[in-house]
Protein backbone atom coordinates (compact mmCIF):
# COMPACT_ATOMS: atom_id res chain seq x y z
CA UNK A 1 0.00 0.00 0.00
CA UNK A 2 0.90 3.86 -0.24
CA UNK A 3 -0.12 5.47 2.81
CA UNK A 4 -0.44 9.26 2.96
CA UNK A 5 0.86 10.96 5.93
CA UNK A 6 0.30 14.65 6.45
CA UNK A 7 2.00 15.79 9.39
CA UNK A 8 0.75 18.77 10.24
CA UNK A 9 2.46 20.03 13.52
CA UNK A 10 5.84 18.74 15.05
CA UNK A 11 4.55 16.33 17.73
CA UNK A 12 2.86 14.33 14.94
CA UNK A 13 6.68 13.11 14.09
CA UNK A 14 7.17 11.64 17.29
CA UNK A 15 3.73 9.61 17.64
CA UNK A 16 4.03 8.28 13.46
CA UNK A 17 8.03 7.87 13.56
CA UNK A 18 7.83 4.21 14.45
CA UNK A 19 4.54 3.32 12.50
CA UNK A 20 6.67 4.67 9.31
CA UNK A 21 9.51 2.61 9.74
CA UNK A 22 7.17 -0.47 10.90
CA UNK A 23 5.11 -0.21 7.67
CA UNK A 24 7.76 0.35 5.43
CA UNK A 25 9.87 -2.73 7.00
CA UNK A 26 6.90 -4.55 5.75
CA UNK A 27 7.05 -3.66 1.76
CA UNK A 28 4.44 -0.76 2.59
CA UNK A 29 5.28 3.00 0.93
CA UNK A 30 4.38 5.73 3.07
CA UNK A 31 4.12 9.47 1.93
CA UNK A 32 4.92 11.70 3.83
CA UNK A 33 3.72 15.56 3.38
CA UNK A 34 4.28 18.49 6.04
CA UNK A 35 3.79 22.55 6.74
CA UNK A 36 6.52 24.90 8.13
CA UNK A 37 4.74 25.06 11.27
CA UNK A 38 7.32 25.01 15.25
CA UNK A 39 9.55 22.47 14.75
CA UNK A 40 8.32 20.29 11.94
CA UNK A 41 11.12 20.31 9.73
CA UNK A 42 13.82 20.36 11.77
CA UNK A 43 12.37 17.36 13.45
CA UNK A 44 11.90 15.33 9.94
CA UNK A 45 15.18 16.09 9.36
CA UNK A 46 16.15 14.94 12.81
CA UNK A 47 14.34 11.32 12.36
CA UNK A 48 15.82 10.86 9.15
CA UNK A 49 12.00 10.44 7.43
CA UNK A 50 12.03 11.87 3.67
CA UNK A 51 9.17 14.54 3.58
CA UNK A 52 7.62 16.98 0.73
CA UNK A 53 6.37 20.71 2.44
CA UNK A 54 3.32 21.40 1.00
CA UNK A 55 1.60 24.63 1.41
CA UNK A 56 2.27 27.42 4.35
CA UNK A 57 0.53 27.66 8.04
CA UNK A 58 -1.50 30.80 8.18
CA UNK A 59 -1.10 31.89 11.96
CA UNK A 60 -3.94 32.34 14.39
CA UNK A 61 -6.00 34.46 12.70
CA UNK A 62 -8.97 32.78 11.97
CA UNK A 63 -9.99 34.14 8.65
CA UNK A 64 -6.50 33.73 7.74
CA UNK A 65 -7.01 30.12 8.63
CA UNK A 66 -10.19 29.91 6.43
CA UNK A 67 -8.58 31.31 3.71
CA UNK A 68 -5.71 29.24 3.58
CA UNK A 69 -7.40 26.40 4.34
CA UNK A 70 -8.91 25.82 0.46
CA UNK A 71 -5.46 26.98 -1.02
CA UNK A 72 -3.37 24.28 1.14
CA UNK A 73 -6.09 21.18 0.58
CA UNK A 74 -5.57 22.27 -3.83
CA UNK A 75 -1.49 22.48 -2.91
CA UNK A 76 -1.52 19.12 -1.28
CA UNK A 77 -4.60 17.70 -4.00
CA UNK A 78 -1.90 18.94 -6.98
CA UNK A 79 1.17 17.15 -5.49
CA UNK A 80 -0.65 13.59 -4.87
CA UNK A 81 -2.91 13.45 -7.98
CA UNK A 82 -0.34 11.77 -9.64
CA UNK A 83 0.94 9.59 -6.98
CA UNK A 84 -1.46 7.01 -6.67
CA UNK A 85 -2.06 6.42 -2.79
CA UNK A 86 -3.76 3.78 -1.48
CA UNK A 87 -5.06 5.49 1.85
CA UNK A 88 -4.19 8.40 3.68
CA UNK A 89 -3.51 9.19 7.67
CA UNK A 90 -3.28 12.34 10.15
CA UNK A 91 -3.35 13.45 13.53
CA UNK A 92 -5.25 17.08 13.45
CA UNK A 93 -4.12 17.61 10.12
CA UNK A 94 -7.90 19.26 8.95
CA UNK A 95 -6.62 19.07 5.38
CA UNK A 96 -6.40 15.45 5.12
CA UNK A 97 -9.54 14.16 5.05
CA UNK A 98 -10.91 16.37 2.38
CA UNK A 99 -7.95 16.01 0.38
CA UNK A 100 -8.03 12.21 0.38
CA UNK A 101 -11.62 12.81 -0.45
CA UNK A 102 -11.33 15.00 -3.11
CA UNK A 103 -8.96 12.14 -4.47
CA UNK A 104 -11.38 9.25 -3.77
CA UNK A 105 -9.23 7.69 -0.74
CA UNK A 106 -10.39 6.34 1.97
CA UNK A 107 -9.29 8.18 5.26
CA UNK A 108 -8.62 8.26 9.14
CA UNK A 109 -8.14 10.88 10.82
CA UNK A 110 -7.03 11.50 14.55
CA UNK A 111 -7.59 14.34 17.20
CA UNK A 112 -7.74 14.43 20.72
CA UNK A 113 -8.75 18.31 20.88
CA UNK A 114 -12.34 19.02 21.24
CA UNK A 115 -12.00 22.96 20.81
CA UNK A 116 -9.82 22.50 17.31
CA UNK A 117 -13.14 23.98 14.73
CA UNK A 118 -10.73 22.20 12.16
CA UNK A 119 -12.80 18.81 13.29
CA UNK A 120 -15.50 19.53 11.24
CA UNK A 121 -14.70 19.49 7.69
CA UNK A 122 -12.37 16.81 9.01
CA UNK A 123 -14.77 14.81 10.26
CA UNK A 124 -17.43 14.87 7.89
CA UNK A 125 -14.96 14.08 5.37
CA UNK A 126 -12.78 11.13 6.94
CA UNK A 127 -14.06 7.43 6.33
CA UNK A 128 -12.55 6.32 9.87
CA UNK A 129 -11.93 8.66 13.37
CA UNK A 130 -9.68 7.61 15.91
CA UNK A 131 -10.38 9.41 19.14
CA UNK A 132 -8.73 8.38 22.29
CA UNK A 133 -10.77 6.40 25.13
CA UNK A 134 -10.64 9.96 27.65
CA UNK A 135 -12.29 11.94 25.12
CA UNK A 136 -16.25 12.72 25.57
CA UNK A 137 -17.55 10.84 22.04
CA UNK A 138 -20.45 13.23 22.52
CA UNK A 139 -18.64 16.25 22.22
CA UNK A 140 -16.98 14.51 18.65
CA UNK A 141 -20.39 13.95 17.66
CA UNK A 142 -21.13 17.25 18.03
CA UNK A 143 -18.64 18.93 15.59
CA UNK A 144 -19.91 16.62 13.14
CA UNK A 145 -18.65 13.20 13.41
CA UNK A 146 -20.82 10.31 12.51
CA UNK A 147 -21.30 7.60 15.68
CA UNK A 148 -20.76 5.05 12.89
CA UNK A 149 -17.06 6.13 11.74
CA UNK A 150 -16.16 6.66 15.51
CA UNK A 151 -13.57 4.58 17.17
CA UNK A 152 -11.58 5.29 20.46
CA UNK A 153 -8.44 3.98 21.26
CA UNK A 154 -7.21 2.58 24.53
CA UNK A 155 -5.16 5.32 26.54
CA UNK A 156 -3.84 8.94 24.99
CA UNK A 157 -2.11 10.02 22.19
CA UNK A 158 1.28 10.04 23.54
CA UNK A 159 0.93 6.34 24.79
CA UNK A 160 1.20 5.24 21.16
CA UNK A 161 4.39 6.12 20.97
CA UNK A 162 5.78 6.24 24.48
CA UNK A 163 5.89 2.90 25.56
CA UNK A 164 8.84 2.47 22.85
CA UNK A 165 10.28 5.34 24.08
CA UNK A 166 9.89 4.16 27.83
CA UNK A 167 11.91 0.83 26.45
CA UNK A 168 15.16 3.31 24.72
CA UNK A 169 14.95 4.92 28.13
CA UNK A 170 15.50 2.03 30.23
CA UNK A 171 18.87 1.42 28.12
CA UNK A 172 20.08 4.63 28.55
CA UNK A 173 19.96 5.27 32.73
CA UNK A 174 23.10 6.57 33.39
CA UNK A 175 23.84 10.19 33.01
CA UNK A 176 26.65 13.09 34.11
CA UNK A 177 26.05 14.56 37.49
CA UNK A 178 25.41 18.69 37.31
CA UNK A 179 25.32 21.37 39.44
CA UNK A 180 22.29 22.63 39.22
CA UNK A 181 18.75 21.06 38.69
CA UNK A 182 17.37 21.16 35.19
CA UNK A 183 14.34 23.01 34.03
CA UNK A 184 12.84 22.42 30.98
CA UNK A 185 10.18 25.30 29.76
CA UNK A 186 7.12 24.50 26.73
CA UNK A 187 5.34 28.64 26.50
CA UNK A 188 1.92 28.89 25.49
CA UNK A 189 1.19 28.22 21.71
CA UNK A 190 0.79 31.79 20.42
CA UNK A 191 -0.46 31.01 17.21
CA UNK A 192 -2.87 28.08 18.10
CA UNK A 193 -6.34 28.73 16.93
CA UNK A 194 -7.69 27.21 20.50
CA UNK A 195 -5.89 28.71 22.86
CA UNK A 196 -7.07 32.11 24.43
CA UNK A 197 -4.97 32.28 26.86
CA UNK A 198 -2.21 35.15 27.68
CA UNK A 199 0.96 35.18 26.08
CA UNK A 200 4.43 35.77 27.69
CA UNK A 201 3.10 35.45 31.47
CA UNK A 202 6.16 32.99 31.68
CA UNK A 203 9.09 35.16 31.45
CA UNK A 204 9.31 36.03 35.32
CA UNK A 205 9.04 32.52 36.28
CA UNK A 206 11.68 31.86 33.72
CA UNK A 207 13.96 34.57 35.04
CA UNK A 208 13.60 34.02 38.45
CA UNK A 209 14.43 29.94 37.91
CA UNK A 210 17.37 30.53 35.97
CA UNK A 211 18.99 31.91 39.47
CA UNK A 212 18.67 28.66 40.89
CA UNK A 213 18.66 26.00 37.69
CA UNK A 214 19.64 25.46 34.27
CA UNK A 215 16.52 26.69 32.33
CA UNK A 216 16.21 25.04 29.19
CA UNK A 217 13.43 26.74 26.98
CA UNK A 218 11.45 24.91 24.14
CA UNK A 219 10.49 27.31 22.24
CA UNK A 220 7.27 26.48 19.79
CA UNK A 221 8.39 28.84 16.61
CA UNK A 222 10.68 31.26 15.56
CA UNK A 223 8.97 34.07 16.70
CA UNK A 224 8.97 32.80 20.11
CA UNK A 225 12.30 31.69 19.81
CA UNK A 226 13.74 35.33 19.17
CA UNK A 227 12.15 36.35 22.07
CA UNK A 228 14.11 34.10 23.84
CA UNK A 229 16.73 34.65 22.29
CA UNK A 230 16.75 38.17 23.87
CA UNK A 231 19.44 40.25 25.21
CA UNK A 232 17.00 39.94 28.84
CA UNK A 233 16.77 35.77 28.75
CA UNK A 234 20.61 35.76 28.31
CA UNK A 235 20.97 33.38 31.16
CA UNK A 236 18.35 31.03 29.56
CA UNK A 237 19.08 28.53 27.15
CA UNK A 238 17.08 28.31 23.93
CA UNK A 239 16.65 25.01 22.33
CA UNK A 240 17.62 25.77 18.30
CA UNK A 241 16.07 23.20 16.28
CA UNK A 242 14.90 20.24 17.48
CA UNK A 243 15.59 17.94 20.27
CA UNK A 244 14.47 14.02 21.13
CA UNK A 245 11.53 13.57 23.80
CA UNK A 246 14.84 10.69 25.56
CA UNK A 247 16.84 13.66 25.21
CA UNK A 248 14.76 15.37 27.64
CA UNK A 249 13.52 13.30 29.50
CA UNK A 250 17.17 11.78 30.91
CA UNK A 251 18.42 15.32 31.62
CA UNK A 252 14.73 16.85 32.63
CA UNK A 253 14.38 17.38 37.01
CA UNK A 254 11.25 19.42 36.49
CA UNK A 255 9.20 19.81 33.21
CA UNK A 256 6.41 23.46 32.81
CA UNK A 257 4.31 23.10 29.84
CA UNK A 258 1.92 25.67 28.95
CA UNK A 259 -0.59 22.73 27.47
CA UNK A 260 -0.11 20.47 24.34
CA UNK A 261 1.51 16.90 23.44
CA UNK A 262 5.19 17.48 25.24
CA UNK A 263 3.55 18.46 28.38
CA UNK A 264 1.82 15.17 28.40
CA UNK A 265 5.01 13.19 27.18
CA UNK A 266 6.76 14.84 30.23
CA UNK A 267 3.96 13.37 32.76
CA UNK A 268 3.60 9.82 31.18
CA UNK A 269 6.55 9.11 31.56
CA UNK A 270 6.99 10.38 35.28
CA UNK A 271 8.87 13.56 34.45
CA UNK A 272 7.47 15.87 37.59
CA UNK A 273 5.21 18.25 35.40
CA UNK A 274 3.50 21.35 35.80
CA UNK A 275 0.81 22.76 33.12
CA UNK A 276 0.25 26.22 33.30
CA UNK A 277 -1.91 25.95 30.53
CA UNK A 278 -4.56 28.95 30.61
CA UNK A 279 -7.20 27.97 29.31
CA UNK A 280 -9.30 25.08 29.75
CA UNK A 281 -8.60 21.88 29.90
CA UNK A 282 -8.70 19.30 27.12
CA UNK A 283 -10.81 16.13 28.27
CA UNK A 284 -7.19 14.28 28.24
CA UNK A 285 -5.56 16.58 30.38
CA UNK A 286 -8.41 16.59 32.45
CA UNK A 287 -7.80 12.16 32.71
CA UNK A 288 -3.76 13.07 33.44
CA UNK A 289 -4.89 15.37 36.41
CA UNK A 290 -7.21 12.86 37.97
CA UNK A 291 -4.91 10.47 38.41
CA UNK A 292 -1.72 12.78 39.52
CA UNK A 293 0.01 12.34 36.42
CA UNK A 294 1.02 16.49 36.48
CA UNK A 295 0.07 19.30 38.71
CA UNK A 296 -2.00 22.45 37.19
CA UNK A 297 -0.98 25.71 38.27
CA UNK A 298 -2.15 28.31 35.46
CA UNK A 299 -0.73 31.55 37.81
CA UNK A 300 2.38 29.91 38.81
CA UNK A 301 5.11 32.43 40.36
CA UNK A 302 8.79 31.65 40.87
CA UNK A 303 8.23 31.50 44.47
CA UNK A 304 6.10 28.46 43.56
CA UNK A 305 7.97 26.60 41.38
CA UNK A 306 10.85 26.87 43.25
CA UNK A 307 9.00 24.93 46.07
CA UNK A 308 8.13 22.48 43.47
CA UNK A 309 11.75 22.04 42.45
CA UNK A 310 12.28 21.51 45.95
CA UNK A 311 10.25 18.49 46.44
CA UNK A 312 10.33 17.29 42.44
CA UNK A 313 11.11 13.39 42.26
CA UNK A 314 11.03 11.47 39.75
CA UNK A 315 8.02 9.49 39.76
CA UNK A 316 7.05 6.30 38.65
CA UNK A 317 5.94 6.32 34.71
CA UNK A 318 2.14 5.77 34.16
CA UNK A 319 2.72 2.03 33.06
CA UNK A 320 -0.94 1.44 32.34
CA UNK A 321 -1.31 4.47 30.06
CA UNK A 322 1.95 3.19 28.09
CA UNK A 323 0.24 -0.42 27.98
CA UNK A 324 -2.51 0.79 26.58
CA UNK A 325 -0.45 2.92 23.91
CA UNK A 326 1.01 -0.35 22.73
CA UNK A 327 -2.49 -1.69 22.06
CA UNK A 328 -3.22 1.33 20.57
CA UNK A 329 -0.10 1.48 18.25
CA UNK A 330 -1.45 -2.30 16.89
CA UNK A 331 -4.69 -1.20 16.77
CA UNK A 332 -3.57 2.13 14.55
CA UNK A 333 -1.78 -0.45 12.02
CA UNK A 334 -4.65 -2.38 12.15
CA UNK A 335 -7.00 0.43 11.19
CA UNK A 336 -5.06 1.63 8.22
CA UNK A 337 -4.13 -1.68 6.65
CA UNK A 338 -8.06 -2.36 6.83
CA UNK A 339 -8.76 1.09 4.69
CA UNK A 340 -7.72 -1.22 1.49
CA UNK A 341 -9.92 -3.82 2.27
Amino acid sequence: MKIWFDISNSPHINMFSGLLADLHSSGHQPVITCRPLANTIDLLKLEQIDFTVVGNHYGKNLIRKSMGFPIRVLQLYKYLASLEIDAAISQSSFHSPVTSRLLRVPSIYMNDNEYALGNMPAFLAAKKILIPEYLAVEKVIRQGASPKKIRQYPGVKEGIYLWKVSEQLDLFQSKESKSLPSIYIRPEPWTAQYYHGRTKFLDEVILELSSIANVIVLPRGEAQAAHYRSARFSVVKVIEGAISIQSIAQDCDLFIGAGGTMTREMAVLGIPTISVYQDELLDVDQHLLRVGAFIHEPALTGASARRHLEKAIKGERRWELLEKGHLAYDLLKEEILDLKR
